[in-house]
């Protein structure tokens, strides 16, 4: 056994060594030429940041837009190439980048020294400053980082403002990976302020008036004050392709351009529009998060099933080596975070083929599915009288026959109740995909909220969508219960 052990323990570390990227895997630069080949510029953003990045209806469509998806359009076209935007929290960025996910990171990103020991950065194409976000009402008590002293301050995981935030004397800081979040922590009262970036603060206050923001004196390095677009260390072919259209951009004073055609999309459905019609403005963002909420929960439950009845007869064998290899995918599924698992499976695949978020998602889900499906069942059968199996033998049913007419029929019954829970919560734990930029419920109701300027509303919206869609998968299976019970 200890034998056993050891031999999977040495298996899963090679296993993990061989996906962990390194850098020799980008040793060798082609990477322009490797845009160029397949005409597509993948891009990674984050699509909560207005004026640099937001969700707006273009042409009856959701698209990103902002300046820096003006940007990197201009950089596409002077490749020749088709852009691709895959949208993703903030920090989750450097590692699907770093995963080979996508070619370059372009989303207001500061280049500071320690995000250069990861990835290589463009030169500097817009120079910012550093706001702090507070409630209307208390802009005569915070007008200054002192005036701060011993508050709690809300900030961006992995920014720049999480590491000026630490300037504030004797600060509690509330790290979360949304903007939306952040602002919807102070309009409760979670938190006192929120240090952000400038354009993206005025952007906010503008668009609500029971928000003020100022300009924050923070001690800041001069590669600080700037945004950069982020690319892998070693890729200097495609860096020098960036630059050189960065540099014709604030040659023509484009710029200006781009942060223009920002606030004509932020300014396109005013305040009072979206609050007069909310759900006729974005019930087609629920609509399509609640369809692909169901896609990955549907096809998840059918693998899962396939994959929790194979595994339960595993764990059932007599043979050791086929019992402890499902045993073993069992604990180790159940043992580690489904948020972790998608992570793992999607940024690991990054390093070897694309492999599509939804794909990855939904193989993530499956597979954690499965171990539970399986104690389910393996519970269950285990639950049927073995007077059952030896009576079937003894009327010369084989093992087969045996399973399928005899003891399966049984331990659906009591099964089916474990079952349905489990349906239940595959719908609910299918929103963990959105960290990787899967347009399921949750990552439509974070662009919403990015392009309503509104916190709670939308939240609401997708509270019922998910008790409807809950509730009657409940009441399905009930009835199928029934219909059991009573046969």
């Amino acid at each position: 056994m200890k034998k056993s052990f050891k031999a999977f323990i040495a298996f899963f570390i090679l296993a993990v060594t061989l996906l962990v990227p390194t850098q020799s895997v980008y040793a060798e630069d082609g990477s322009l030429d490797r845009v160029q080949e397949k005409g597509q510029l993948v891009i990674g953003t984050s699509g909560d940041f207005p004026p640099f990045e937001f969700y707006a209806e273009v042409d009856g469509e959701q698209q990103i837009v902002g300046m820096d998806m003006s940007i990197a359009q201009k950089i596409a076209d002077d490749m020749g190439v088709e852009l691709v935007i895959r949208d993703m929290e903030f920090d989750s960025l450097i590692p699907a980048l770093e995963a080979n996910n996508i070619d370059m990171i372009v989303a207001g990103m500061t280049p500071t020294a320690e995000r250069r020991q990861s990835v290589n950065f463009s030169d500097i194409y817009y120079q910012t400053f550093q706001n702090i976000m507070v409630q209307a009402e208390d802009k005569g008590i915070y007008d200054s980082v002192e005036s701060l002293r011993g508050q709690k301050v809300g900030v961006q995981t992995a920014s720049l403002q999480e590491q000026l935030a630490e300037q504030i004397p004797d600060v509690e800081l509330m790290q979360l990976g949304n903007i939306n979040d952040l602002i919807l922590a102070l309009q409760t009262n979670r938190i006192e302020a929120i240090v952000m970036q400038g354009p993206n603060a005025v952007a906010h206050a503008e668009n609500d008036n029971t928000l003020y923001t100022f300009e924050g004196d923070f001690e800041l390095d001069e590669q600080d004050q700037g945004s950069a677009i982020a690319m892998r260390i070693g890729e200097d072919s495609l860096a020098a392709a960036v630059n050189e259209s960065l540099g014709e951009i604030l040659d023509q004073n484009l710029i200006e351009e781009y942060l223009g055609t920002a606030g004509e999309y932020m300014a396109g459905t005013s305040e009072e529009d979206v609050s007069d019609n909310f759900l006729g403005t974005y019930w087609t963002y629920f609509a399509d998060g609640m369809y692909v909420t169901i896609l990955i929960s549907v096809i998840s439950v059918l693998v899962g099933m396939v994959l929790g009845f194979i595994l339960s007869l595993m764990r059932l064998a007599k043979n050791f080596v086929i019992r402890f290899l499902a045993s073993s995918y069992v604990e180790f599924i159940r043992g580690t975070p489904l948020m972790i698992q998608v992570m793992f499976i999607y940024f690991g695949a990054g390093v070897f083929f694309d492999l599509p978020a939804l794909t990855a998602g939904i193989i993530a889900v499956s597979l954690n599915s499965g171990a539970y499906i399986c104690e389910i069942i393996r519970g269950g059968l285990n639950s049927v009288d073995s007077g059952q199996s030896e009576a079937a033998r003894s009327l010369g049913m084989s093992k087969n026959q045996t399973m399928r007419y005899i003891l399966f029929p049984q331990a659906l019954k009591n099964i089916w109740p474990a079952l349905g829970n489990e349906f239940i919560t595959i719908i609910k734990e299918s929103s963990i995909v959105s960290v990787i930029g899967v347009g399921e419920l949750i990552f439509q109701t974070r662009i919403v909220r990015s392009a309503s300027f509104k916190g709670i509303l939308p939240l609401f919206v997708t509270m019922m969508v998910y008790f409807f869609l809950t509730f009657t998968l409940t009441k399905i299976l009930n009835y199928f219960e029934g219909r059991m019970n009573h046969d």
